[in-house]
């Protein structure tokens, strides 16, 4: 009774018997219920969570480590119980073995596949999340570890993770699990990578922020509104506050968010409004340059109409990329072509990112 069954149809229920004690008993934690927990003390890497009994000291929830001394650690056979690869029910004519195949000890042949398969901007998003996170550890002997691992991966990326990190002398690579590995059947792999797949053009679902304030010319709002309804866009009206916004008409437009509650990075797209005294108050507020830089950053679709270009002024950009190329993601229209500045703007918000702009480190 405490080690798993042979029987494959038992073995099948190890995870069923799990998740009905955390359903049941409301948490990972079951184990530490004063009714359910063991008389024995018992030692393992869960932390936090319902029905938490024990207050755990130290750095670290994993194993193996070096901050903790390793520990806690399995017992092993001398303390505790392990299983062992043996043949089952001891026959040794028998072929089956319990125990893992030599590929579990294959630890970067995967990581690598997934890695070369990325797009030049995945890769760079990758090296960039290593850098995020490794930033953040404190000791610098395992920031030294991570890249020495990452080197088994792709130099190119354990270079690019070393330069963030301030790590000049690359460590030698960390000694391989597999002294020889199978030689991998696949080296690259598009369907790992997301922006192979294109998608079908559709902006469908597409929530798009229109930037409203009092003194917007109304009727381009409503026009690319329209247009963009048709598309099946979810299009947000987004002001200084929420409520009627007047307009240069005379009218109104209703304000369902604000730049205060509602930031630039939860939008796939923008427009920013034409209208001087429009222009005027979006520029007087600090959220609008917060929200259009948010939007850049994240290399969003841009409709630029009339008189915001003096938004656009302000917040230092330009519908041209450091490299002299056009940026096919800002796109900068008269009022009254609001059919084709329209069609553009959905062209640039199906394509999704402008990638391009992340190499313009300039501006962004």
């Amino acid at each position: 009774g405490i080690d798993f069954s042979n029987d494959p149809l038992l073995a099948g229920r190890i995870h069923s018997y799990v998740d009905t004690q955390i359903s049941r008993l409301g948490g990972a934690n079951f184990h530490e219920i004063p009714i359910n927990s063991p008389i024995a003390q018992v030692h393992n890497n869960q932390r936090d969570g319902m029905h938490r009994q024990a207050i755990v000291r130290g750095r670290v929830a994993y194993e193996p480590n070096s901050l903790a001394g390793g520990c806690p650690f399995q017992a092993g056979a001398a303390q505790g119980f392990v299983s062992v690869p043996a043949r089952l029910q001891a026959q040794e004519e028998q072929a089956k073995v319990r125990g893992k195949p030599e590929k579990f000890a294959d630890h970067y042949t995967q990581a690598t596949l997934f890695y070369q398969s990325q797009t030049p901007v995945e890769q760079a998003h990758i090296a960039a999340a290593f850098r995020f996170e490794l930033s953040k550890v404190t000791v610098p002997a395992i920031r030294q570890r991570m890249v020495a691992s990452l080197r088994n991966v792709s130099e190119g990326l354990a270079r690019k993770v070393a330069d963030g990190l301030g790590i000049d002398s690359m460590p030698a690579a960390l000694p391989l699990a597999l002294a020889r590995p199978a030689k991998p059947e696949v080296t690259v792999s598009p369907t790992l990578s997301l922006l192979a797949r294109p998608g079908d053009g559709s902006i469908k679902g597409r929530k798009i922020a229109l930037l409203i304030a009092p003194g917007v010319r109304s009727d381009s709002v409503v026009q690319l509104q329209a247009a963009l309804l048709i598309e099946g866009v979810v299009p947000r009206l987004v002001g200084p506050r929420i409520g009627p916004i007047t307009t240069a008409e005379g009218g109104s437009l209703e304000a369902d968010a604000s730049l205060e509650n509602e930031p630039g990075f939860l939008f796939d797209a923008l427009v920013l409004p034409d209208g001087d005294a429009g222009v005027k108050a979006l520029a007087s507020d600090a959220h609008t340059m917060e929200f259009i830089m948010d939007q850049y950053r994240h290399c969003k679709t841009i409709l630029v109409l009339g008189a915001a270009t003096a938004l656009l002024e302000k917040a230092g950009l330009s519908a041209t990329l450091s490299n002299g190329k056009p940026d096919a993601g800002l796109i900068i229209a008269a009022s009254g072509s609001m059919v084709e500045a329209a069609k553009a703007f959905i062209r640039g918000v199906a394509h999704h990112r402008h990638v391009e702009r992340e190499t313009d480190l300039t501006r962004v």
